[in-house]
């Protein structure tokens, strides 16, 4: 069965609520909630303290099947709908909670305080929501701050500036409702009379749809809480991202290195046998210090990676002003946690980028998929930073590229997993957005000395072009050469590699010649009549230029004497231990 099911009659479904800090999301989410879960409203004394919330709290109110599911719900046509509210951090900081409650979201509701409008946070929660959420809402809050002959001209004018905040989005056209969750705000008294509730919990069911679930593959679970039951074991309360659970599976907590057998389980405070992804659970095990777990995954044993560095698909987020340049620090949210890494960005070479690009770019808010499956057998091109499309106007697609990030520490996750990159230490309070970049985890490497011992597999290299010029001729055959090297050039590394002249014969380089960095050419072909002409006048021009005038040497011949450059072109595997130097 492919739903969430709680007993055996409800439909479960996730709805994240967003918004700036202070938008009232938590006093909706109380609002709309009748049965609040353990993590539910700020367990954090901090946030109680500021009345802002820091951990995703979770909480839910059930309604009757709406008649959309009745007939798709299967058995559960004359069941319930369980709305299981994400109430996700509004603090621009805590950003990457946000990105960790978002993986299981069926439904974004945004919250929007109809005084302020649009904020920096809230442009970040709509990024968020493009990349993780197919559907939204967005409710505009505290209209009892209105006053009541201005507030139905207020709502429409704050309506149609948030269509078009949309329209370049995937939430075009989206339902906005106006609503006061709180009259009076956080120190009113409850008794005051909430305002739009109950026509937002009507449009909520009329925006539900049978998220797709799948109980088959590997467990993965957010844990958003732990605590000890006395006698009975540990408790972990979270969400199943993937795969399902039941009661004696065996599940490890990578974080802690152990694996705990599971005893009972629970869905709001009802116990079950079991629960498949997008269910809410709480997960009764052997006991273990709950201090140690207060947020984390939880998985079948042996199947997440502890990764130290991984290759990753890229995509700019749009929004992002600046530059993603290779060598630059970002922090990278990968699975459930933030890790700072070091990025290498890296697309295909120039040719094979040009065959590949297609018209068609996929819409911003997709997260990644390139079209060119990434290899360890390929060969890329180093790139300095990302690469955007090359159009005067952005509407030319960004070519395909990726990124090997460098964790500062081993970050557990599953693979293929999104991946965001984000300037997180940019000021909270500049109206800018700080996400970066996103993509999908694509190979991962466990091994802690992966410098060595995987990164010489990953053929990425770098073109060398250096140019110089003829000095003198010896003979038909060979080339006296300079300005190619630095006098301290260990020239015993280049030889044997091919030189082309400007004339067109190429040539190898044989070896040094003097202390000064000059070097002997031998052109296999013999060189043609015209260059030996150009040649012999260029230097009769020159005068003698012996060893000792060396500055006489260095000094551009004239325009009219049109000396012979010599090129040297090469390319170097940037993770070679050799550094070997490859011409193709």
């Amino acid at each position: 069965m492919s739903v969430g099911h709680v007993g055996t009659k409800t439909l479960n479904f996730n709805v994240g609520v967003l918004g700036h800090v202070d938008s009232g999301k938590t006093s909706l989410a109380r609002a709309l909630s009748s049965t609040a879960s353990t993590a539910a409203f700020d367990k954090n004394p901090q946030s109680r303290e500021r009345g802002i919330t820091l951990d995703l709290g979770f909480s839910s109110f059930t309604v009757d099947l709406p008649d959309q599911l009745r007939g798709s719900a299967g058995p559960q046509r004359d069941g319930s709908l369980q709305f299981t509210l994400v109430d996700c951090p509004g603090h621009a900081s805590l950003i990457r909670t946000i990105i960790g409650g978002a993986q299981i979201i069926d439904l974004m509701m945004l919250v929007v305080d109809v005084v302020k409008g649009v904020q920096t946070q809230t442009a970040e929660c709509l990024l968020i929501g493009e990349l993780t959420c197919p559907r939204m809402v967005v409710v505009l809050n505290k209209i009892d701050l209105l006053p009541p002959n201005k507030r139905q001209g207020a709502i429409e004018k704050m309506t149609k500036r948030l269509h078009k905040t949309l329209e370049n989005t995937r939430f075009k056209e989206c339902p906005v409702i106006a609503v006061a969750a709180k009259p009076g705000g956080p120190e009113a008294p409850d008794t005051e009379e909430t305002q739009g509730v109950p026509e937002l919990i009507e449009l909520l069911k009329r925006q539900t749809y049978l998220p797709q679930r799948d109980p088959a593959g590997d467990l993965l679970m957010a844990v958003d809480h732990c605590f000890s039951i006395r006698g009975q074991g540990t408790v972990m309360t979270g969400t199943i991202l993937q795969g399902s659970l039941a009661i004696n599976d065996t599940v490890e907590i990578p974080a802690l290195k152990v694996n705990k057998k599971i005893k009972s389980v629970q869905m709001f405070r009802k116990p079950v046998s079991g629960a498949m992804q997008g269910d809410r659970v709480g997960v009764c095990v052997t006991q273990f210090d709950p201090k140690l777990l207060e947020r984390g995954v939880v998985c079948t044993p042996g199947s997440l990676h502890t990764l130290y560095a991984a290759v990753v698909s890229v995509r700019k987020i749009g929004y992002f002003k600046g530059s993603l340049a290779t060598r630059a620090k970002f922090h990278i949210t990968v699975g459930h946690e933030t890790v700072m890494a070091k990025v290498t960005f890296f697309g295909l070479p120039p040719v094979a980028a040009s065959e590949s690009s297609s018209d068609t770019k996929p819409p911003m808010s997709l997260p990644c998929s390139l079209e060119t499956p990434f290899t360890l057998d390929r060969e890329y091109f180093y790139q300095d930073e990302y690469v955007t499309g090359q159009g005067e106007t952005s509407s030319e697609p960004d070519p395909e590229q990726w990124a090997l990030l460098e964790f500062e520490r081993p970050v557990t996750c599953p693979s293929l997993c999104l991946v965001i990159g984000s300037k997180l230490d940019r000021d909270i309070h500049a109206n800018a957005c700080r996400l970066a970049f996103q993509g999908r985890l694509l190979q991962g490497f466990e091994d802690k000395s992966y410098a060595e011992t995987a990164l010489p597999h990953l053929r990425i290299y770098k073109t060398k072009h250096k140019e110089g010029q003829v000095e003198r001729v010896c003979d038909d055959y060979t080339l006296i050469g300079r300005n190619l090297f630095k006098k301290e050039t260990n020239l015993q590394l280049f030889v044997g590699l091919k030189v082309t002249l400007s004339t067109g014969e190429s040539g190898v380089i044989e070896g040094g010649f003097g202390q000064s960095g000059k070097f002997k050419i031998r052109i296999q072909e013999g060189l043609c009549p015209e260059t030996k002409q150009l040649l012999s006048s260029t230097s009769k021009k020159k005068g003698k230029g012996g060893s000792k005038g060396e500055p006489a040497n260095e000094e551009e011949p004239k325009a009219d004497s049109q000396p012979v450059s010599i090129y040297l072109r090469f390319k170097r595997y940037v993770f070679d231990p050799q550094k070997k130097m490859v011409q193709s």
